[in-house]
């Protein structure tokens, strides 16, 4: 029982990082994005916002799914979401098909969010949940805090696409721990 907890509280904090992270390193990103494929300063405004519009707007209706269909479910199906996308943003050869993917990515960080704090103070007993609540907190602001760094040098010495790319196999670690 003690180790199932740990590769959940593992598989939380891995996806809590992994949003957060995204959305600085994207910004990051951003000059080389817009020179790849040729965007001016509104479209690239759209790599940002897209994912951030998506994010929030389905935010509610996934805890309200969360509640009706599992929240394992729904979580692990965020994960999924949101690792193809990332796949599909770091294969992307056109403006729309990033956008796309940037919205798709924002749903499953939204599947991810509305369910991951639910599942730790599920899995762990009230005295613990401070504890593992610090931790995923401490996770989401670990993402904030060293996005632009590694998505800097990410986009330096590998390209902007790394960004995304990097985190498949994470998502995919994620992934198979909630699974």
């Amino acid at each position: 029982m003690r180790n199932e907890r740990g590769v959940v509280l593992f598989s939380v904090l891995l996806s809590s990082f992994l949003t957060p992270f995204m959305g600085s390193a994207v910004n990051i990103a951003l000059p080389s994005i817009g020179s790849s494929f040729g965007m001016d300063a509104v479209d690239l405004n759209w790599v940002v916002t897209s994912f951030l519009l998506a994010s929030t707007m389905f935010l509610l209706p996934m805890g309200k799914l969360a509640d009706l269909y599992g929240r394992k479910r729904v979580f692990l199906i965020g994960i999924v979401l949101f690792t193809m996308a990332s796949l599909c943003c770091g294969l992307a050869g056109s403006t729309s098909v990033l956008l796309g993917g940037r919205v798709l990515q924002g749903i499953g960080g939204a599947m991810i969010f509305a369910t991951g704090i639910a599942i730790l103070t599920t899995v762990y007993a009230a005295e613990e949940r401070g504890r593992v609540l610090g931790l995923s907190v401490s996770a989401v602001y670990l993402g904030l805090t060293v996005g632009p760094f590694l998505g800097g040098a990410l986009t330096e010495h590998l390209g902007w696409r790394s960004i995304f790319l990097a985190l498949v196999p994470a998502g995919v670690a994620a992934g198979i721990c909630a699974g």
